[in-house]
């Protein structure tokens, strides 16, 4: 090729020499196929662009720049140490200022980082003393910060091993993807783990920052990624992971406020479930009492009588006309008329845990939900009612009570009351006695038909009460029906009526509630609560309460003793239904009180509430 051999090499690029390769070989080759096969493979356009690419990238590393040194970060703190011991001037105070530049000083770090060409993280080197016929381990370095690693551990009963005992959802452990449930736990950090237990293991963990080595014999099943739907649950206890005794590991514990909204990210513990608050930006999971552990630690804790408060004989009356709490004892049997069927070990009623719920958003169309006021007697629910009903008639309305009373001149029937027969009244509470009911707060009770009633009283030979149908009527009208419920001890009145029946506050609040929580109703369930015992000294000191003392309607100012029942009766009503209230409203200014209630029923009709899942499925 004599052509070639007339210039240097060096100086003919790749690709000009394929452009003249198939010229310089023809005289040499003899067969026409093998010509014109050459031809074609030195004439591929593929092939030329490659070429011409590695020439690119050649030409590049041909000029591209190599560090002069690979710790300019360094010499820029010795040069500002050095210059700081030097007289001032304008210029090294201005160099001194440019080099401690947090901007500079992070250039400089990355200039170091690209002339090592470090990119890949570092390893420790294998253990030179692992024996051949040792099981295959693994070496994982995590890096952990304030953050708990997300795993919890246990000793295996057999074998003394320390196992890999859960992993918590999207924690540390969970993100790397490196740690999996039945791993063998051989050292930390170095450490020999074979004959520590596992709360010594922890506290290591616990106390170590940065990066951490664990050195780990892969288990025999790997985690199964779990395919289990989304599940939120509304928690009706307060928990403390610190004060459990019998959670695993305190630090993977979550701690939760009644009413808090929790979603469950793994079941696969019977025990113990894992989940993370709703709305949390933490995606790591904690540890929580499952359901059924908790359901029969509460029942075993929970004494075999519920505390009641004193059912004496009352001076306290409150109400409006057309809202009555009214009921009364089978004195037969002595049993609340609403009497739930329990299971054989405990009614899961009394023993609050989880509820599932889901996010329900009123429709425009659908009926509006149910407003249950609950509150002890004199707290202002007939007051805040009446400021509902006069601020927005059209919207807010409430209940026409059943009578079996004869209608008196200036009376209607469907205005002051529905009147029916006794007879028919007396057959509707007969009724009532005869239906079976579940206890359970997730279950959609029986739609009730007819008359039946959701409370009703007996005075003077005649009945009165508050029927679902009622209920119905108001809703049916596209209104908010207000219902209040309060807990009464002692005497229960009329306006107009004085009805001197002993009642069964918690018998008659609870069966209340029971019946009204269903899919049809969805109740949402406000609580107003008074304020401290020295601001209703001082904000009630000139109201009056209505008494029905000797059949005669008169009012006289608050006493000390109705203070104190006020205050009690609202905290065994929030300790023993607080989680059925979606709503707590102080009511310390009856303004400020009603404003609020106003803007909560408001919030009901226009945002989405979680409310329980079984109302969705009915």
């Amino acid at each position: 090729m004599p052509a070639l051999s007339t210039r240097n090499s060096s100086e003919i690029g790749l690709y000009e020499l394929l452009s003249v390769l198939p010229s310089q070989l023809q005289p040499h080759v003899d067969s026409a196929d093998d010509r014109s096969f050459l031809h074609a493979m030195f004439g591929e356009r593929s092939l030329h662009s490659l070429v011409k690419i590695h020439e690119k990238l050649q030409s590049y590393e041909d000029r591209a720049p190599t560090p002069v040194l690979d710790s300019a970060g360094s010499l820029a703190q010795d040069l500002t140490e050095e210059l700081q011991g030097r007289t001032a001037s304008n210029e090294i105070r201005e160099l001194v200022k440019l080099l401690s530049n947090p901007h500079i000083k992070s250039l400089l770090s990355v200039h170091d980082t690209v002339a090592r060409k470090s990119y890949d993280p570092e390893l420790p080197p294998l253990p030179d003393d692992i024996d051949d016929e040792e099981d295959s381990v693994k070496i994982i370095r995590l890096v952990k910060n304030k953050e708990p690693l997300g795993a919890t551990i246990k000793k295996d009963e057999h074998s003394g091993a320390i196992i890999v005992a859960r992993i918590m959802r999207g924690g540390a452990a969970d993100r790397s993807g490196l740690i999996h449930v039945g791993d063998e736990l051989k050292e930390v950090n170095g450490i020999t783990v074979d004959d520590k237990k596992p709360e010594e293991i922890i506290r290591i963990l616990s106390q170590s920052q940065g990066a951490i080595t664990f050195k780990v014999v892969p288990g025999i099943k790997e985690e199964a990624q779990s395919k289990e739907p989304k599940m939120f649950v509304k928690v009706l206890f307060d928990y403390n992971p610190a004060e459990d005794k019998a959670i695993p590991c305190k630090e993977a514990g979550l701690a939760f406020k009644k009413g808090d909204i929790l979603q469950v990210m793994s079941q696969d513990d019977a025990t113990w479930w894992q989940a993370k608050l709703e709305g949390d930006g933490n995606l790591r999971a904690g540890l929580i009492p499952s359901k059924p552990f908790q359901e029969r630690r509460l029942a075993a804790w929970r004494p075999m009588t519920v505390t009641t408060l004193q059912r004496t004989p009352s001076k306290r009356f409150s109400g409006l006309r057309r809202s009555f709490r009214l009921s009364r004892r089978d004195k037969k049997t002595n049993k609340s008329m609403y009497e739930c069927k329990r299971s054989e070990q405990y009614d899961t009623a009394d023993v609050p845990t989880y509820e599932e719920v889901t996010a329900y958003h009123r429709k425009h169309g659908d009926r509006h939900r149910l407003v249950v006021l609950v509150g002890p007697t004199g707290v202002g629910l007939n007051e805040l009612k009446r400021k509902l009903l006069i601020s927005d008639p059209q919207h807010f309305s409430v209940t026409i009570p059943h009578t079996s009373r004869s209608k008196r001149h200036q009376e209607s029937d469907g205005v002051e009351y529905y009147f029916i027969s006794k007879h028919l009244f007396d057959a509707d509470i007969q009724n009532n006695k005869k239906s079976s009911y579940s206890c359970c707060w997730h279950s959609s009770l029986t739609v009730l038909q007819g008359n039946r009633f959701i409370e009703h009283g007996e005075y003077k030979g005649n009945y009165y009460g508050t029927s679902f149908d009622s209920v119905r009527s108001v809703l049916s009208k596209n209104k908010v029906c207000l219902l209040d419920v309060q807990p009464h001890f002692g005497k229960s009145v009329i306006p107009g009526e004085s009805i001197p029946i002993h009642l069964s506050g918690t018998d008659i609040f609870n069966g209340t509630l029971k019946h009204l929580r269903t899919a049809e109703f969805k109740p949402y369930v406000v609580f107003v609560k008074p304020p401290s015992i020295e601001r209703l000294r001082e904000t009630r000191k000139n109201t009056k309460v209505i008494s029905g003392k000797d059949d005669k309607n008169s009012s006289k100012p608050f006493s000390e003793e109705d203070f104190q029942e006020m205050i009690s009766t609202a905290q065994m009503m929030e300790n023993q239904y607080g989680h059925l209230f979606d709503k707590v409203i102080v009511n310390d200014d009856l303004t400020i009180a009603f404003n609020e209630l106003k803007q909560a029923l408001r919030k009901v009709e226009t945002e989405a509430h979680w409310v329980p899942i079984s109302w969705m499925h009915s």
